[in-house]
């Protein structure tokens, strides 16, 4: 229900600023991505009549046009640049180490075997632009320094993809919970090594997130938030938009994607 929220609050902001949609969908981690996943992010968006206007209409179709897998050549062409640049090191260390990693001033090769590439990362001040006209000047958060941007298995990792993807599509507006706000600032900062002037005048927008009870971030690996398992059980569209507009503490009875940002509003 927390991805309907997003989806909601994009297709209201995209309608309101005479916006496209792009469904984009991210699938490098390749152990992880399934048919039947994919399948459900377009059985959920039908079903909950949230529309989209660029990217794959089903999985036929974002297996031989869409998947990030045919946009490899732009990721490593950027990874080369931060490379050539200086911005990069090579890590040994696994992602259970709770020791601090050292391998910063240890200079290991970057062809170094089971080695993830990590950015450099600075306290420079990063402006970030939010919706709808406010521009927030912070720096990196400490959980995000020195973040991964091409993993162990030899695939860029989710910022450096992201930020890419972003840049190749013409995104100017990023929708996103609040959570994501340390990914956005490394974003940025990425942007800044790259020196990537058009990322730099993306609007974000962080919207809250649905709590559960005990005020926990609804957890969308929790079976019963799904809108499969919701619809499987009976859960009509008017239902389940109900349903997120009570998590977020709303009591009206909502029948539409354009009903909830209005509720929201």
């Amino acid at each position: 229900m927390g991805n309907v929220l997003s989806f909601a609050l994009t297709a209201a902001l995209a309608t309101k600023s005479g916006a496209k949609i792009l469904l984009r969908i991210d699938d490098l981690d390749r152990q992880r991505i399934k048919d039947e996943y994919i399948q459900d992010i377009f059985d959920t968006l039908n079903f909950m009549e949230i529309p989209w206007h660029e990217g794959p209409r089903g999985i036929s179709q974002y297996k031989s046009q869409w998947s990030q897998i045919y946009r490899l050549e732009n990721y490593y062409k950027a990874l080369e640049k931060l490379k050539s640049g200086g911005h990069l090191y090579a890590c040994t260390c696994s992602r259970t180490t709770t020791t601090p990693c050292t391998c910063y001033n240890k200079h290991y090769g970057f062809n170094e075997p089971g080695c993830s590439w990590k950015l450099k990362t600075s306290g420079d001040v990063i402006p970030v632009k939010t919706y709808p006209d406010q521009t927030i000047n912070t720096r990196l958060t400490s959980d995000m320094q020195n973040f991964v941007v091409c993993k162990k298995d030899g695939f860029p990792a989710y910022q450096l993809a992201s930020v890419c993807d972003d840049l190749y599509f013409d995104i100017d507006l990023i929708v996103r919970g609040q959570d994501l706000w340390p990914s956005t600032l490394a974003q940025l900062q990425l942007a800044q090594k790259l020196r990537a002037e058009p990322f730099f005048k993306t609007t974000f927008y962080h919207h809250s997130l649905l709590m559960a009870s005990g005020d926990q971030k609804l957890s969308k690996s929790a079976g019963d938030t799904s809108v499969k398992y919701l619809r499987e059980h009976g859960k009509t569209l008017q239902d389940i938009y109900t349903m997120i507009a009570r998590l977020c503490g709303k009591k009206e009875t909502v029948s539409s994607w354009r009903e909830l940002s209005d509720v929201l509003a």
